[in-house]
């Protein structure tokens, strides 16, 4: 019988380019590991440097100072002992490699680039690094002279290699390459591999650990085996969030699962593992059929045991468990939440600045940052030193620490209600004031009414020409150009409040707030919000998220936060009130846009997820939304094609959209995630808009046909 062995993984909070930092992070996890009794250790990719550096990763300095700090690692004692799996950037023959560099006790025994590459959504990998296409191909990699002195020999094996201890296999698998349908832990179980590591930078967006862990699991259920998957945490300075959740699964059962959303810079797992249990698993002929048949893999002998020599009674397995998921309700609480603190700590701002509205969209802004503010008391009180550290710093109005959400909310956010007489009503005005009440937010009402009729007039005492209301007797455009003075002339005073209540407040050493953004992902889709309006802000946490799931949210935490206020925006109509409010007349958002909220989030997804266009959107939807008692399919058509007119003649507003947290695979974010021209051709005149019309004419045509039969 195999002794047991005790494995460890990690979720680190790294940041792009804090090598000082990120080196800092990467110790305490492998001295926690070891501490445990692990004698291996997996982190994150591309941890030494951090993964979001985008374009630096072409730049050389990023490369060495990546060896520099393998270099601090190699020459610490204090981490001998332990296998170390660790991430960097690579230049090999001059090209550029994401990979993982496996020591032990100084040494490195091998590096392991990454054989696919993360190229869609939010990754360009194949713009920084070339992808080793060569699944078991091996060759010598040339040190750099510092670490080739330390090493005792100028080169070490690069490539897809497996690790062959005293007591058992083990090989690594990167990130996307488990994602793959030919992945290789595949062929590396075939050929005897028992511990598998993955080093990953996947990003939060909502639903997607399901994936993951059903991705882990069907792996190690399948193939047995021990599969350690590593992830960053936090915020690298971009608009990803990484989610950790480290995991440690065994013949398909979860044994160790970190916390998906913290505010912790290192979380360790640790789990002491059987490997008679995957030897025992891996009885069937018919994966001895197979295995006799895989391509073989070369194999490093490193002389070590991962198992401890004593026997030790105490000692037992770590028992399976099951997977913990949040809701996506949660996830829409503590994934922007935790985004946000690590924005706000590391711009070293003083806090934020919310242009609150009455309506829901800036309400559920509102209370994610209150719930970032649960989360830091909460973590507080558990003694996390580096959130005391950065709170005393953000909190500057007090030399004692918060001692709750809403004396944290009252230091570092300030809210205000711009409202105008005629268009702003009473139940928005009160609905604002009382969150900020329940929040504590520091809450300021200013009409903008002055600015408004001020800008309105410049183009009355050049012209002579005075716009009006459509209510008033004016026409779309000028009712359209009214509104957009009071969208926009609000984004100028919330970036003017933002600089100055820190002063207006004497805040202890100044400072300025970052402003937050408050449009939903389905608006920005649809294109329903001004150029330049106070949509446009620092940040927006919110700006991949649906209405759908921002109603779901708010649900939530009025009764998970106890905020019974939050019932009176739920049931409120969405309205910009741009418009002036009259008897017969209240603006709404639904039919402003017309379409709802709920067909936005459908044409969102089958645009983006499907990648449908047009027409065969319109095919989709006859399927779902057709038969007897639905929609007919000109009415499907119209709803289609009103769509993408929007869409389309709005898309130039993506180009300058804030940017936003990432959360929904449908978001229209222009800057990286949903790559589009901004220019089209004229939509009605479209080769799919016709095929639509034909098809629709032909329907209805074979529909009377019937009918007269």
């Amino acid at each position: 019988m195999a002794p047991l062995v005790t494995l460890a993984t990690c979720a680190l909070n790294q940041w792009s380019l804090d090598f000082a930092g990120n080196l800092k992070r990467i110790k305490e996890s492998i001295l926690k590991a070891k501490a445990a009794g692990a004698t291996l250790r997996v982190g994150p990719e591309l941890e030494i440097p951090g993964y979001g550096c985008l374009d630096h990763f072409l730049e050389n300095e990023v490369y060495e100072n990546s060896w520099d700090s393998l270099y601090s690692i190699l020459t610490d004692t204090s981490l001998h002992g332990i296998i170390i799996d660790v991430g960097l950037p690579l230049l090999h023959r001059n090209c550029r490699y994401n990979a993982r560099a496996i020591i032990l006790d100084g040494r490195i025994l091998c590096l392991r680039p990454k054989l696919y590459l993360a190229n869609d959504g939010n990754f360009r990998e194949m713009r920084f690094f070339t992808p080793w296409n060569r699944p078991r191909h091996v060759e010598q990699y040339c040190l750099p002279p510092l670490v080739q002195k330390h090493q005792g020999c100028r080169y070490v094996p690069i490539g897809d290699v497996v690790l062959s201890t005293n007591d058992t296999t083990l090989a690594a698998e990167t990130c996307e390459e488990l994602f793959t349908p030919n992945s290789p832990h595949i062929n590396m179980g075939l050929n005897g591999v028992e511990i598998f590591t993955n080093s990953s930078g996947s990003h939060h967006s909502l639903r997607k650990l399901d994936e993951r862990i059903a991705l882990i699991q069907e792996a190690t259920r399948k193939n047995g085996g021990v599969y350690l998957y590593s992830n960053q945490i936090g915020c690298d300075g971009d608009r990803l969030y990484y989610d950790g959740c480290a995991m440690i699964f065994v013949n398909g059962e979860i044994v160790g699962q970190s916390s998906q959303f913290s505010l912790n810079e290192v979380e360790v797992v640790v789990a002491t593992v059987d490997l008679e249990k995957v030897r025992a698993y891996r009885f069937a002929p018919s994966r001895g059929l197979q295995a006799v048949a895989a391509p073989e893999y070369e194999r490093i002998d490193v002389d070590y045991s991962l198992s401890c020599d004593t026997f030790d009674l105490q000692q037992s397995t770590t028992p399976p468990r099951p997977p913990r998921y949040h809701l996506p309700e949660e996830e829409v609480a503590l994934g922007p939440a935790c985004w946000l603190w690590d924005y706000l700590r590391r711009s070293k701002a003083a806090g934020f600045f919310i242009p609150l509205s009455g309506g829901i969209d800036s309400c559920a802004t509102a209370t994610i940052v209150y719930s970032m503010c649960r989360l830091v008391i909460d973590a507080i009180k558990e003694g996390n030193e580096q959130v005391i550290a950065d709170t005393q710093r953000i909190a500057a109005f007090s030399s004692e620490l918060p001692k709750t959400a809403e004396e944290l909310c009252n230091q570092i956010c300030c809210t205000c209600y711009m409202g105008m007489k005629n268009q702003s009503s009473k139940e928005t005005r009160e609905r604002a004031k009382a969150l900020s009440e329940r929040i504590g937010s520091y809450h300021t009402d200013a009409d903008i009414d002055n600015v408004f009729d001020s800008t309105r007039n410049i183009l009355t005492h050049a012209t002579g020409f005075e716009p009006k209301f459509k209510v008033h007797g004016g026409s779309i455009t000028s009712n359209l150009a009214l509104q957009n003075i009071q969208a926009r002339s609000r984004m100028v005073i919330a970036y003017y409040f933002a600089q100055e209540l820190c002063e207006v407040r004497n805040r202890p050493g100044g400072g300025s707030l970052l402003v937050l953004g408050s449009s939903n992902v389905d608006e920005c889709l649809r294109g329903y919000l001004t150029k330049y309006d106070c949509s446009s802000a620092d940040i927006n946490p919110i700006g991949s998220i649906s209405k759908v799931d921002l109603k779901r949210f708010i649900a939530w935490a009025m009764t998970n936060f106890d905020m019974p206020i939050l019932k009176d925006f739920i049931h409120a109509t969405p309205t910009a009130e741009l418009e002036p409010i009259t008897a017969e007349h209240t603006q709404s958002d639904e039919v402003d846009m017309q379409m709802t909220y709920q067909e936005l989030s459908i044409f969102g997804s089958l645009r983006k997820i499907n990648h449908l266009g047009p027409y065969g959107m319109f095919l989709r939807l006859l399927e779902e939304w057709g038969g007897e008692g639905n929609l007919s399919p000109r009415e499907i058509a119209e709803k289609v094609k009103k769509f993408f007119h929007f869409y389309q003649i709005n898309r130039h507003k993506q180009t300058v959209a804030t940017p936003a947290y990432h959360a929904e695979s449908y978001s229209p974010d222009d800057h990286r995630f949903d790559l589009r021209p901004f220019l089209y051709p004229p939509v009605f005149q479209s080769w799919s808009f016709q095929k639509i019309d034909q098809r629709v004419e032909a329907m209805e045509k074979r529909q009377k046909q019937k009918e007269t039969v």
